[in-house]
């Protein structure tokens, strides 16, 4: 795509570096952002930023926050010894969206999947099995696997259900409500707040 100007090409090109944005929505975004004045612009590149760089991952259970710890697993109102394993941040919010789930939650940040170079010290596996076996925050009584119905997510909860079933804590997984293949944040509301409320044992 030949452009006039190399500063717009740069941001275009910038632009188009996000998942789902072709050529032609960056240039349609770069040109809507060039209509804009320029505080509001600063504005927006400042809210990247911070983004970047103000944002953190819960200590506890790895969800984004603005504080150190997530105000999911600093509410008194939370059943602390629930723990729902999930992938990722969008699973989180999928749960919550249900207002079915009053646990609290630990974000792996992706699965086990050797075909694309990820391995269990790659996600939050470990930090899961201190979790556990410490009791910090709290003391943990069931674990819920809510992961992708794939055969990586299958893997990846096989591996955690080993390594639990020493410590006796209790493990299950979400009713198969949720279609074989799906990810979470697909899923609709109903159907996932059903296979939490009747979420059954792990079967590894």
């Amino acid at each position: 795509m030949e452009l006039p100007s190399k500063i717009l090409q740069e941001a275009v090109e910038q632009l188009a570096t996000l998942p789902g944005v072709g050529k032609r929505s960056a240039l349609r975004y770069a040109l809507d952002l060039l209509k804009r004045d320029e505080q509001s612009v600063r504005d927006f590149g400042e809210a990247l930023v911070r983004l970047k760089t103000n944002l953190y991952h819960c200590r506890y259970c790895h969800n984004l926050s603005d504080t150190e710890v997530c105000p999911i697993c600093a509410s008194e109102k939370r059943q602390k010894g629930i723990v729902c394993v999930v992938e990722n941040v969008q699973d989180v919010m999928a749960i919550e969206n249900t207002q079915q789930y009053r646990g609290l939650y630990h974000v792996l940040g992706g699965v086990i999947s050797p075909i694309d170079g990820v391995g269990v010290q790659d996600i939050e596996i470990g930090s899961l099995l201190r979790r556990v076996e410490t009791g910090d925050p709290a003391p943990v009584e069931e674990v819920i696997l809510a992961l992708p119905t794939t055969m990586e997510g299958d893997t990846t909860g096989y591996y955690i259900h080993r390594q639990l079933q020493p410590t006796g804590v209790k493990v299950t997984t979400l009713a198969r409500g949720v279609a074989v293949g799906d990810s979470l944040n697909y899923t609709d509301e109903i159907t996932l707040g059903r296979s939490i409320a009747h979420r059954i044992p792990f079967e590894g």
